[in-house]
């Protein structure tokens, strides 16, 4: 298994503590920021912050799965912690502030144990690439509820990206293969000797050799 990490990162207008207030409220503006691609999303513990628990049905990649997230803050008022409590996936938002606390820098990254063989390859291709515009997403929402403003339409971003790439992975290996037949056809093919015949035929060849010495003496003679 291989760990996966995926990151998007914004700088948004506004005081970073009303900031990480919206990522905290977990009951009431934090669902609001969320795309359609987290369904069922239902807070089963707490509201605020340290302590809360949260579950949802998150459609990324062309997958869905169920996640329990039990939330922390390490650092409060700049880091929160989302971690699953089914698995090793673990979401981290990071609030820094900048220009003197007029602007916040928002960074929300989630990484996890992959799977392995074909399913990990996969899962490592294109899992990333769906995380990453569903938190881009999010992260428009946000500033958008940061400013006063309606959050961005909660709509799934669809898989345009996700099947021209699907579909070059199943025809490399095609074209390859396709090559290498043209390649056998065009290559001549050795014969193949069997080693019993080679045997025979250097046997025959001395016996003929053996002959002819025993004759030279007769043709001199003859000569003579």
């Amino acid at each position: 298994m291989s760990r996966i990490i995926v990151q998007s990162e914004k700088v948004i207008p506004g005081k970073p503590e009303d900031i990480y207030a919206i990522l905290a409220d977990y009951k009431g503006r934090h669902p609001q920021i969320l795309p359609a691609n987290f369904q069922d999303y239902r807070v089963e513990q707490g509201a605020q912050g340290e302590g809360t628990v949260v579950s949802f049905r998150l459609r990324a990649g062309g997958r869905e799965r169920l996640y329990r997230m039990r939330v922390s803050e390490p650092v409060r008022g700049q880091t929160l912690t989302e971690s699953d409590l089914n698995s090793s996936l673990v979401t981290t938002w990071t609030v820094v502030p900048l220009d003197d606390g007029q602007r916040a820098q928002v960074r929300i990254a989630t990484m996890w144990e992959g799977g392995s063989g074909l399913r990990g390859f996969f899962e490592r291709l294109f899992a990333p690439l769906g995380l990453r515009r569903i938190y881009d997403q999010t992260l428009a929402s946000l500033a958008a509820v940061a400013e006063g403003r309606p959050p961005e339409e909660r709509r799934a971003p669809g898989p345009l990206l996700v099947l021209p790439l699907l579909a070059l992975i199943i025809a490399v290996p095609l074209v390859i293969r396709l090559i290498q037949q043209r390649r056998q056809r065009s290559t001549p093919v050795a014969r193949i000797v069997p080693a019993s015949r080679l045997h025979e035929a250097r046997a025959r060849a001395r016996e003929i050799r053996q002959q002819a010495v025993r004759a030279l003496p007769r043709l001199r003679s003859l000569r003579a």
